[in-house]
C-alpha cells in the first residue's frame, strides 16, 4: 500500500515508491533519491544538495541569497507534476505516483500571489499550520480596509509607521498591498529581497533602504511608512525606531488572534498569513479526494482528529527511522 511507503524521519519525510526514493524537503540532499524542495524558507531548505535537487528556479534564487546554493537542480521531472502552493514566490506543491505533497500552502488571493491548485489524489501529506477550528482569517479586502485607515488615523498625528512581516513572504505581500503610500522605506534585508523578486518577474516598488534613508536624515521628516522583518519590541532596531522617530508598529500574522505571539508584540497586529486556516485546510482536503491523509507541521493531531470525525483515514505522520526501508 502507498501508505506504508511514507515516513517521517530525522532527515525529513522519505517515500519509496517503485523501488526509488523520494526524500520532501529534507535536511540534506542526499544521491541516488529525487530530493523535492518546496520553498525557500529555512527550514525546508536541505543544508547539503549532494544529490539531485527537484524545485522551482525562484526557490533555488531565493536560497542563494539566503546563502543556500542548490547546485544540481531541475525544474522538471517525469515522475512528478507540480503545482504553485500559493505559498510564497516559487513555492510548489508536489504530486507523485498519486501521492500530492502540500509543502506549505494557501489557497486564497494576496496581492500578486494566487491561491494554490488543488489536484485529485489517492494520499494527500499536508502541511496544518492552523490546524485547529479557532483559526479563521478575514478576507484580504477586509484587513487592506483596516490597516489604511490606521495607517491614515497616524499618518494625521505625524506619526512614521512600520509594518512587519516575515522577510520572505509576507514583506513582499505587505509591499506590494501598501507600496502606495509616500515616502515608502525599506528595512536594509527587504529591500535586497524585494530587488529578488522584481528581478524575478513580480512588480514590487522600488524604495530606499533604511540604512539610506537614516543617512541623508530623511527619516527625520515625518511621517512615512517602512516596511520591515518581524522583529520583538524588543529588538535593537524597533528601540531605535521608537525612541528616535516616534514610530508605531503594526504587525502581520496568522497568530494574531491568538495565544502564541511567538515573543513578538506590535502595537498593532492583523491576522495575515501566507498558509491555509482552518476552514481551507478542509476545504483542501475535500478537493483532492484523498483516500489516505497525513498530516505534517502544526496542529498534527487535532487536525487529523478532526478529518477521522468526518469520516477521513487520517493521521499524523510521525518520526521513523530511514532503515526501516531498507
Amino acid at each position: 500500500m502507498i501508505e506504508d511507503m511514507i515516513k517521517m524521519t530525522k532527515a525529513g519525510i522519505v517515500c519509496k515508491v517503485s523501488d526509488k526514493i523520494v526524500n520532501l524537503d529534507p535536511k540534506s540532499a542526499t544521491p541516488n533519491s529525487v530530493n523535492f524542495v518546496s520553498h525557500a524558507h529555512w527550514d525546508h531548505l536541505p543544508s547539503y544538495d549532494t544529490g539531485l535537487v527537484l524545485t522551482s528556479m525562484e526557490t533555488k534564487e531565493i536560497a542563494s541569497l539566503r546563502g543556500r546554493k542548490i547546485s544540481n537542480y531541475v525544474e522538471h521531472h517525469d515522475d512528478f507534476r507540480l503545482y504553485d502552493s500559493g505559498h510564497i514566490l516559487g513555492a510548489r506543491a508536489a504530486l507523485f505516483h498519486d501521492i500530492f505533497y502540500t509543502g506549505d500552502i494557501c489557497t486564497r488571493d494576496r496581492g500578486f500571489l494566487k491561491g494554490a491548485t488543488i489536484p485529485k489524489c489517492h494520499t494527500l501529506i499536508t502541511e496544518c499550520t492552523f490546524g485547529k477550528p479557532e483559526f479563521v482569517f478575514p478576507k484580504i479586502d477586509e484587513i487592506v480596509k483596516k490597516v489604511n485607515e490606521l495607517i491614515s488615523e497616524l499618518y494625521h498625528k505625524g506619526k512614521p509607521v512600520i509594518l512587519m512581516g516575515y522577510q520572505l513572504g509576507k514583506a513582499q505581500t505587505i509591499s506590494n498591498l501598501f507600496g502606495h503610500w509616500e515616502p515608502l522605506y525599506y528595512h536594509d534585508s527587504v529591500k535586497e529581497m524585494n530587488l529578488l523578486h522584481n528581478r524575478l518577474g513580480m512588480s514590487l516598488k522600488e524604495a530606499m533602504g533604511h540604512s539610506e534613508a537614516e543617512s541623508k536624515n530623511l527619516l527625520d521628516k515625518k511621517p512615512w511608512i517602512m516596511v520591515c522583518p518581524l522583529m520583538s519590541e524588543n529588538n535593537p532596531f524597533i528601540k531605535q525606531m521608537k525612541s528616535k522617530y516616534d514610530a508605531i508598529t503594526i504587525g502581520f500574522s496568522g497568530w494574531a488572534k491568538s495565544n502564541v505571539p511567538f515573543g513578538r508584540k506590535s502595537d498593532y497586529t492583523f491576522p495575515l498569513s501566507d498558509h491555509c486556516d482552518y476552514p481551507e485546510l478542509l476545504e483542501l482536503v475535500k478537493k483532492t479526494g484523498a483516500q489516505k491523509i497525513y498530516t505534517i507541521h502544526g496542529f498534527v493531531d487535532e487536525f487529523a482528529s478532526d478529518l477521522v470525525k468526518l469520516g477521513y483515514d487520517a493521521q499524523p505522520l510521525v518520526e521513523n527511522t530511514l532503515d526501516e526501508f531498507l
